[in-house]
């Protein structure tokens, strides 16, 4: 009954098995003694982080990174024992915080980890090094400032990591310039051991960067969007080897609520944005942008799967329904199911297609599925 109510509007099906399979594919990738870190942030990019962490667990992940201090407390609520570090800010009022729940913060300047020397307690830190993205990290160039954040007497530095920022990109002066960061990472650890400072781990891969760059001396990589078995744009197919191994975990499903026929002239939705040329046959979907779905697939611009053939989405995307045309798919009901992301019959709309149609990468349409949208691990 319960599996019925959950599929009863619009939902997202998670593959265990496929998870598990990335996780291996993954693992092989790592030099010895490194470990995954995955990148559970944003609700697990989309996919739901308590069945996903709970299922990264099982196949034997000690170690998960997030956004912010409330993602890692919800993690710990829902029963997660293992390392969780905090990639970005988090303010002195939450501090106490990564104390109760036993948080790993990273230090994200100089300024920052004299804000969490202050708090009084010793709190566990990464410390982050700025090789070039400009983003967050200390400056690579300020040693000695590095060197005093690793010597503050109430932060534990338990390792340093650094953001390699176009490690996806096959463009020469992208990989040379992915290649001054490493060896800028490498060397800023070797002088900072010099200096008498501890680093029990250090971490520089996000998913491109061990997809296309493994086999570097590390102890993490916090993969992201490849965990999930996918990739952030249609073109990164081409250019890496695991298409065929990483299998995508998520598919975003939706009951058709009403069909009905409309005459030429007639206008469909909000604006009347659509007027049919002919008489047609469309289908409302339970789903809309307040769902995650883009308003900028809008206009014929996306399309889902209904019994293995394209319908294209007509008018406009609303907050929670969607009108598709189904003219050319005989024996469309209202409770049948269509496929926004995932595969129907002989054909497939992967989640970069989704991306690609609203003009934005695969991340992001993940990172916003709305938390209305059941998810249940099959």
């Amino acid at each position: 009954m319960r599996a019925a109510f959950e599929r009863s509007r619009a939902y997202i099906e998670l593959d265990e098995k496929a998870l598990k399979n990335n996780i291996a594919v993954l693992k092989e990738l790592l030099p010895p003694g490194a470990e995954l870190m995955p990148a559970v942030k944003a609700n697990a990019y989309g996919h739901g982080n308590a069945l996903v962490t709970r299922a990264m667990e099982s196949a034997g992940i000690k170690a998960f990174c997030v956004a912010c201090a409330s993602e890692g407390k919800a993690m710990r609520e829902n029963g997660i024992k293992g390392d969780i570090l905090i990639l970005g800010y988090t303010d002195p009022a939450q501090f106490e915080v990564l104390s109760r729940y036993d948080l790993i913060q990273t230090a994200v300047d100089f300024s920052h980890a004299e804000e969490l020397n202050k708090y009084g307690k010793q709190l566990r830190v990464h410390i982050g090094i700025d090789t070039g993205m400009h983003r967050l990290g200390e400056s690579a160039e300020n040693i000695y400032r590095l060197k005093e954040m690793f010597f503050m007497e109430n932060i534990r530095a338990e390792g340093a990591l650094t953001h390699l920022c176009v490690s996806d990109s096959d463009a020469p002066c992208d990989i040379e310039f992915t290649n001054m960061q490493i060896k800028k990472f490498y060397d800023t650890i070797e002088v900072l051991k010099k200096e008498g400072c501890s680093i029990p781990k250090v971490h520089l891969q996000a998913s491109y960067g061990l997809l296309n760059y493994s086999q570097l001396p590390t102890d993490y990589a916090r993969v992201g969007i490849a965990v999930y078995g996918m990739k952030s744009a249609r073109s990164d197919y081409d250019k890496l080897n695991t298409d065929d191994k990483l299998k995508p975990v998520l598919s975003l499903k939706v009951r058709i609520s009403s069909v009905r026929a409309i005459k030429a002239g007639e206008s469909v939705g909000y604006g009347l944005a659509f007027t049919a040329e002919h008489d047609m046959k469309i289908a409302a979907l339970a789903i809309g942008y307040a769902d995650g779905l883009p308003r900028a697939l809008s206009g014929g611009a996306g399309k889902v799967l209904i019994d293995g053939k394209r319908a294209q989405i007509i008018g406009r995307v609303c907050m929670d329904q969607t009108m598709v045309d189904v003219t050319d798919i005989p024996g469309v009901s209202a409770g049948d199911i269509a496929i926004v992301i995932g595969k129907s019959g002989s054909d497939e709309i992967a989640a970069y297609e989704v991306a690609e149609d609203a003009g934005t990468i695969t991340n992001e349409i993940l990172s916003r599925l709305g938390e209305r949208l059941a998810r249940i691990m099959i």
